[in-house]
């Protein structure tokens, strides 16, 4: 029988850590035995556990182990990375070590040192003459990279499940549901992004176009304007729709303020994308007036930068949209780590992809209609993620009101 000794620490008990390190070695067919418990007893205290867990094989144990890892769990025995060059351009060696989201550090050189730029899904490189750890996805790997292999000497630290009552980011601990008392979330979501604002922090839109079709794209033009968003994500649609209602009056051809079909209207996207082609760029089209208001020109206005990263299904599209899709993930990467919170909206693919970027460290809200988006998010690992399902209509106009209340 093969084992190891591994620990956990946090609030294990009552995040139901210990009981999901239980289970995922069970499930997987390994065996595990508590060595040592320590349970906290006031809400400042952490609690520990020491267990050793068993397989029948090498490759069944460190599968177990690589699963355990995503939860904080610790190998016991102190031992430094191993480190494997890469022999080819996007090739990593046998066994390489698949980060998760969550902070994480690395042994080596005597010392813990923290893997920079946390991502899910990468891979470990180790600048060994500066001693600094960092992430990148496989398609950036260089021959030469030195590549951590394997488990030992990688600590992971999940965020801690917050012990004070009626924060609203508890909820993340809940199922996906549209029963959540939803003014209170949206309150307890405006309270959390003053709060980043005030502290000079930065909150980034992950946004689709029912947010134009809705009628709420006045509300994020606003939300630009008043300072509270610092980055926007999405693809052609939602700049193409926001700037035919500019320009229009319609989003797919609908009139935004009474939801009448407009002769003809089909063609307004279209025409939209035609005049800002004119122009040259959304920034073009705002200094010579043919843009005169919405989400795109409030960007502009306020100097906000935004991420358009376009699809096979764009029409156009406009000109702002990176069609180079894995320059557009480079650019959204870049954000990720910048950002203190994201709110994902009503948009499943840029959600999705959001979060395979974000550390967990950073604050998530995922609003859609449709609870599937969120439970999609929730199975590819972005846990944090904060679901609210509810029609887009609705939400953004309660937000806007709860971050104007004094």
């Amino acid at each position: 029988m093969n084992k190891r000794t591994i620990s956990l620490s946090g609030h294990i008990i009552d995040s139901l850590t210990l009981t999901r390190t239980m289970a995922i070695i069970m499930d997987k067919g390994g065996e595990f035995d508590i060595l040592e418990i320590n349970v906290g007893r006031k809400k400042s205290d952490i609690s520990r556990a020491k267990i050793e867990v068993s397989a029948d094989s090498p490759e069944l144990l460190e599968s177990i182990l690589d699963e355990l890892s995503v939860l904080g769990a610790s190998i016991d025995e102190l031992k430094e990375v191993q480190l494997v060059a890469s022999t080819k351009d996007k090739v990593a060696p046998e066994g390489f070590y698949s980060s998760s989201n969550h902070t994480t550090h690395i042994f080596y050189g005597g010392n813990w040192i923290p893997v920079e730029d946390i991502e899910m899904d990468c891979l470990v490189v180790v600048d060994e003459k500066n001693r600094r750890a960092f992430v990148k996805p496989i398609a950036e790997v260089k021959a030469g990279d030195k590549i951590v292999v394997g488990l030992d000497g990688v600590k992971v630290t999940p965020p801690h499940r917050s012990r004070e009552e009626h924060q609203v980011f508890e909820f993340m601990n809940s199922d996906v549901s549209s029963e959540k008392p939803l003014m209170n979330v949206i309150r307890g979501i405006a309270e959390e992004m003053k709060e980043i604002k005030s502290k000079g922090g930065k909150i980034g839109i992950v946004g689709g176009p029912a947010i134009v079709h809705t009628g709420s794209g006045k509300y994020l033009a606003s939300l630009i304007r008043e300072g509270y968003i610092d980055v926007i994500m999405a693809g052609n649609a939602l700049a193409t729709h926001d700037i035919e209602s500019n320009l229009f009056g319609t989003s797919l051809g609908i009139e935004v303020e009474t939801g009448k079909i407009v002769a003809h209207g089909h063609t307004h996207h279209m025409r939209a994308i035609n005049k800002i082609n004119r122009s040259g760029s959304i920034k073009n089209a705002v200094e010579d007036g043919t843009l005169t208001g919405g989400i795109m020109y409030e960007c502009i206005k306020n100097d906000v930068p935004f991420v358009l990263a376009g699809s096979i299904r764009d029409d156009g599209p406009l000109p702002d949209v990176i069609t180079d899709v894995i320059e557009a993930q480079k650019l959204m990467r870049k954000y990720a780590q910048e950002v203190d919170m994201v709110i994902m909206i009503s948009t499943m693919l840029h959600s999705i992809a959001m979060g395979n970027l974000l550390p967990s460290r950073v604050k998530s809200i995922c609003v859609d209609i449709n609870p599937s988006t969120v439970t999609k998010l929730s199975d590819r690992g972005s846990a944090q993620v904060l679901g609210i399902v509810t029609d887009i209509g609705t939400f953004l106009p309660l937000l806007y009101n709860a971050l104007m209340d004094d």
